[in-house]
């Protein structure tokens, strides 16, 4: 990780139409190699912090900055600006439907790369070596909607992949995965921060957070930035996980007694 900052946000904010505040005042930086996790009770926020950093939506108020220019309609009308961007961010929607529409896999994940210019023959070689990476080199014939949700995630992680962004932005990427599939994506992702890349993602599941980040910023209900810093820090503080709604609630018994509910709070494996 370096000083050089790939994001600075500064009091950023955004409403959406009919007055409803989905982000409040939100500032922070995020340094080039930095790992970072956001975490929040759903409606907090996550997602939309994520698409404006992808420049999908724009602040309402206050500023973003990537790569050392303001995002804005204007800066991503400029070609070879947003080009530039495109090149070098890679998002990962929550809902991988999203981003495959293609009537296959191979077209799907060629789809980018054949956007920017790049002949077929070298986007051919690498949607061959990013799904050998992924291992869906044999779905790369199949429809997207014939895939399984593990399948689909992979392939949505692929159509960023494969332009090997600097920056890799990733919205809740584990959610409704199986055990193994999960274990794949963390790999990925400790990989990519292994390999220098910044690596933001959004995520509910506190037992992937010190794998996968550095920092940890907690997303209030007030849409405000509640709590930052290291993962253990945050994942051992009980108390702010309980008012932000990132606590597990089982319900069990005991032998034969009446079942009931309790908090489960996330502990550091040794």
């Amino acid at each position: 990780m370096t000083d050089e900052k790939v994001f600075e946000l500064k009091n950023a904010e955004y409403t959406y139409p009919g007055g409803v505040a989905a982000l409040s005042g939100i500032s922070l930086d995020i340094k080039k190699g930095s790992r970072v996790v956001f975490m929040g009770a759903n409606g907090s926020g996550k997602s939309t912090l994520l698409t404006m950093l992808d420049g999908l939506i724009f602040p309402t108020k206050g500023t973003v900055r990537a790569f050392g220019v303001e995002l804005s309609e204007a800066a991503l009308s400029n070609t070879d600006f947003a080009k530039g961007f495109r090149q070098k961010t890679g998002f990962v929607f929550q809902n991988p439907d999203v981003q495959l529409f293609c009537p296959t896999l191979m077209e799907d994940i060629a789809f980018g790369p054949l956007c920017m210019g790049m002949p077929a023959d070298e986007a051919e070689k690498r949607v061959e070596a990013i799904a050998g990476e992924l291992d869906i080199t044999k779905l790369l014939e199949r429809p997207p909607h014939r895939l399984s949700i593990g399948e689909k995630k992979k392939a949505a992680i692929a159509t960023a992949l494969i332009m090997n962004p600097e920056v890799i932005i990733m919205d809740e990427p584990t959610a409704g995965l199986d055990p193994l599939t999960t274990r794949h994506i963390i790999d990925m992702l400790v990989k990519a921060g292994r390999d220098g890349r910044t690596v933001i993602t959004a995520t509910h599941d506190l037992h992937i957070v010190e794998e996968i980040a550095d920092i940890v910023y907690i997303i209030g209900r007030d849409k405000k930035i509640a709590a930052s810093g290291a993962p253990q820090a945050v994942l051992e503080n009980q108390a702010l996980l309980n008012e932000n709604n990132l606590v597990h609630i089982h319900s069990h018994s005991h032998g034969h007694g009446i079942p009931h509910t309790h908090p489960h709070l996330h502990e550091k494996n040794t």
